[in-house]
């Protein structure tokens, strides 16, 4: 029998260390860390903009709790491949319900690594 979290769980675990460089505002680790995908979308200037015009404004993380994961094979706009989407109720210090998703695909060499990141 085949263990069909295990995927997830191991996405999960990568997520965490990325959402934990951005939370320390390392921007350029959490690029480093990126899958090709994301890398290629976005030099590492623009995504450190990008993140801080996205989570400045909300302040610090005061808690995260995941909300649900999915474990899919495909994803509008996204090649066919494997992927987990993670979303997380995120309260920051000015904004109290925030979401954010974090993407996840299995690259070749079959580590997870973050393709996604949006906060609403």
């Amino acid at each position: 029998m085949v263990d069909e979290s295990a995927p997830e769980d191991a996405a999960l675990d990568a997520a965490e260390r990325w959402l934990d460089w951005i939370d320390h505002g390392e921007a350029g680790d959490s690029y480093r860390a990126a899958a090709a995908i994301f890398r290629a979308a976005l030099t590492p200037e623009r995504w450190e903009e990008a993140l801080r015009a996205a989570r400045q404004p909300l302040g610090w993380v005061v808690a995260r709790t995941l909300r649900s994961r999915k474990y899919a094979t495909e994803l509008p706009g996204a090649p066919d491949g494997e992927y987990v989407v993670l979303e997380y109720d995120t309260e920051f210090e000015r904004k109290k319900h925030g979401v954010e998703t974090v993407v996840l695909v299995r690259e070749d060499d079959g580590a997870w690594r973050v393709s996604g990141y949006w906060i609403r």
